[in-house]
């Protein structure tokens, strides 16, 4: 029989469409399916969790806030089955779509003459979608989200199915998981909920946002009530049951969000991790990543009691004496109205200079947010961290004023200033270290000093007081300027002095000038600060770090982390600078810090110029910490002998050391510092340096390093000095 083409073109057209048709459809289908490997291997985002080394989640970083379970035996029961009665009645029955349940939504949308209504979306569809598809609403999806859900399940166990949903669901409030979901809400672990909490939780995955308490608490009772009347049709409850769960409040935590104990510090880390990033090749807000840090959140706990306590008093103090009235104030507050008008929406929003003109007179006469700009360059700014000076963990950090916001700029790592008296310490160290005894002699007579350009630098004490002599201990303990200058002028080399300084850690440019005796040079606080370790740990530098061990989510090491530690001091010279030190705060300038703390301790204050910083930096033979405050406009100073280190500073070192050694959840033991062998204490003769002898008219006991061990003094002898007139004897002050 002979064929006609229209009769070919007849039977061949349709045939054609249809195999296209159904490689269309089936390409169509598959388009966007995960691949076996994905199947496998799914990875949903999870937030780093960052931890205190006591244990405790001090911040996450996170795209989308999720934590990771690993077992269904951490779940509590009712949570279980609140979601199988109110999701996936039939969870346990099907091979991922229930088509008993698609029938159902068919037959009464139909009827109802509706698309809308409740859906037979299977526990594993809902999976399906929040792993490997979007969330678009087309009949194309849904048969997607079906062929993946049976993928699903043919590699899976209900069990590992059951896991993964309840690590990646959305409970709102960015949390994504349910761990996550029971911190945000109720700042609980999954096992510690309530039944009615877990109704709740499960009713919120319907819709977060429309059933989030804070936002529409009525609908949130409802939906949770709804859940367990869906229990008790399961027969998980009974009515009893829930005419008592029915009446609980939902009261979940006060905030969405919380900058935490240690923001700070959770930045300072954060940064850290940015930079590793690139040499490890993880994301650390993808990636569920296990940080561990140094930081104790009950010595951070204390550290930021100290800074508020000393601030709330200290930052009215100051208001009372600060005014804009004079040119160069009322200068200051000018530029910064500029730079605060320009930085407003209105202003940017602006089209044309005019308009910008408008905005910025209107701002200029609005005394709120004049005031709100005064009130910003007034702030007093603080810096504070506490090291343990064997380890170099940093264990409390308080970085700015403004404690609850991670993003300020941090006055501990992030700037540079002049130590003043603070620097002194290593101006005595290479004097002791050089083989000069604290009791050795400088006077304390005016100095004048060429600098180069042709001036004369005349420096002053801070009381304006000359004349006389002072040994080096008494030098420092009441941080007499003239003596600094004229130690690192006649026995402490300031091109010594720098090497030493680096030497402990201290990594600024530092000029080897006159100058720096009396810290003009200017220095990282964390440097400053840690490098004061090493008097207190036998001359052993500890470098500070924050970082333990950072894990993948699988806990599996990425970076191991201890301290680079060195020794750059002899024993015997840390020992008498600490001796030297504690004299400091037992009976000179830093003596303040004995109204909180009395164990042995010792420590430095520091002063610049026109009162612009104020230092306290001390340290007890197992923990290190210092404090400075000052202003971010540098313009802006204290206005008296108030903003002296030992005033401004001091206290919230005092507090701090006072709380932490009288908390006994820490257990930190109050010790002394231990006399190396290879120091003892003589009595000296002060005017020749040598061993007194009887006939001595003025000694002092003082330690000295056997290294130096001094001969006997041959200057006063019975008829040199006087016969056997009584010596006036002095011990060693501290």
């Amino acid at each position: 029989m002979t064929v006609t083409p229209r009769q070919f073109w007849s039977i061949a057209l349709p045939a054609i469409i249809i195999v296209f048709g159904g490689w269309w459809f089936s390409s169509s289908m598959t388009e966007g399916l995960p691949s076996l490997e994905e199947l496998e291997n799914p990875r949903p985002p999870y937030a780093t969790r960052v931890f205190s080394a006591d244990g405790l989640v001090i911040d996450r970083f996170f795209e989308e806030n999720r934590s990771r379970l690993t077992s269904l035996d951490s779940v509590p029961k009712p949570f279980i089955e609140a979601l199988l009665s109110t999701e996936d009645r039939r969870f346990y029955d099907h091979w991922g779509v229930d088509l008993r349940g698609v029938a159902r939504v068919i037959i009464g949308r139909v009827f109802s003459f509706t698309l809308r209504g409740p859906g037979a979306s299977t526990i594993t569809q809902q999976l399906a979608r929040l792993l490997y598809l979007t969330r678009e609403v087309t009949i194309m999806r849904k048969l997607r989200e079906m062929l993946t859900a049976v993928q699903i399940e043919r590699r899976y166990t209900k069990d590992e199915i059951l896991i993964m949903y309840l690590n990646v669901a959305p409970f709102g409030r960015g949390a994504y998981g349910l761990q996550s979901a029971a911190a945000v809400y109720f700042d609980k672990k999954p096992s510690d909920l309530t039944v009615s909490e877990c109704a709740f939780l499960v009713g919120a995955l319907a819709n977060p946002t429309h059933y989030d308490p804070r936002r529409n608490y009525e609908g949130a009772v409802s939906r949770r009530n709804t859940v367990l009347l869906n229990m008790i049709d399961e027969g998980f409850i009974t009515e009893s049951d829930y005419a008592d769960f029915r009446s609980d409040s939902i009261v979940t935590r006060s905030r969405e969000q919380s900058a935490g104990i240690a923001p700070h510090f959770v930045e300072y880390v954060r940064q850290q991790l940015r930079e590793k990033a690139e040499k490890y090749g993880f994301n650390l807000y993808r990636d569920g990543l296990n940080v561990y840090t140094t930081l104790d959140s009950r010595m951070q706990e204390h550290a930021n009691r100290a800074v508020l306590e000393h601030l709330l008093s200290f930052q009215s103090q100051f208001d009372s004496r600060w005014n804009w009235d004079n040119p160069v104030r009322r200068a200051i507050l000018g530029t910064a109205l500029r730079i605060a008008i320009r930085a407003t929406p209105e202003y940017k929003a602006a089209r044309s200079a005019t308009a910008q003109d408008a905005v910025s007179i209107r701002f200029r006469t609005n005394r709120r947010f004049i005031d709100s700009v005064k009130a910003t360059l007034q702030r007093i700014q603080v810096g504070f961290v506490a090291i343990s000076p064997q380890t170099g963990e940093i264990q409390a950090m308080v970085g700015n004023a403004a404690m609850n916001f991670r993003y300020g700029l941090n006055h501990v790592t992030q700037i540079t200033r002049q130590p003043g008296s603070t620097f002194k310490p290593f101006i005595y160290t290479v004097a002791i270290d050089n083989g000069y005894s604290p009791a050795y002699q400088i006077s304390n007579d005016p100095i004048s000093i060429p600098d180069g350009s042709g001036t004369i630098w005349r420096p002053r004490n801070f009381g304006g007081e000359t004349g006389g002599v002072y040994t080096l201990r008494r030098g420092l303990q009441n941080s007499v300027n003239l003596v600094a200058i004229r130690t690192i002028l006649e026995i402490a080399p300031a091109e010594e002095v720098v090497r030493y300084a680096r030497r402990m850690g201290i990594e600024t440019p530092l000029r080897p000038f006159p100058s720096l005796a009396i810290g003009t040079s200017e220095v990282v606080p964390l440097q400053l600060i840690s490098a004061y370790g090493a008097f207190a740990n036998e001359g052993i530098y500890a470098q500070p770090f924050g970082i333990l061990r950072i894990e993948d989510r699988d806990g599996r090491v990425i970076e191991n982390n201890t301290s680079e530690i060195r020794e750059v001091l002899s024993k015997e010279t840390a020992f008498i600078m600490s001796s030297m030190l504690r004299s400091v705060i037992n009976g000179g300038t830093g003596s303040g810090t004995r109204r909180w703390f009395s164990g042995p301790a010792g420590g430095k204050t520091g002063t610049t110029q026109d009162y612009a910083d104020a230092w306290f930096i001390g340290f007890t033979p197992n923990l290190v910490a210092g404090v400075w405050t000052g202003f971010d406009d540098r313009r802006i100073t204290f206005t008296g002998s108030y903003g002296q280190g030992s005033v401004a500073a001091a206290p919230i070192w005092g507090r701090f050391m006072k709380y932490v050694y009288g908390d006994k959840r820490i257990g930190l033991p109050i010790k002394d510092f231990v006399m190396p062998e290879g120091v003892t204490q003589e009595r000296i003769c002060l005017e020749s340096q040598n061993l007194a002898n009887p006939f001595c008219p003025r000694t002092v006991v003082e330690y000295i390093n056997r290294k130096y061990f001094p001969g006997y003094c041959t200057m006063h002898t019975s008829s040199s000095g006087g016969g056997n007139t009584e010596p006036k004897e002095r011990t060693i002050e501290y």
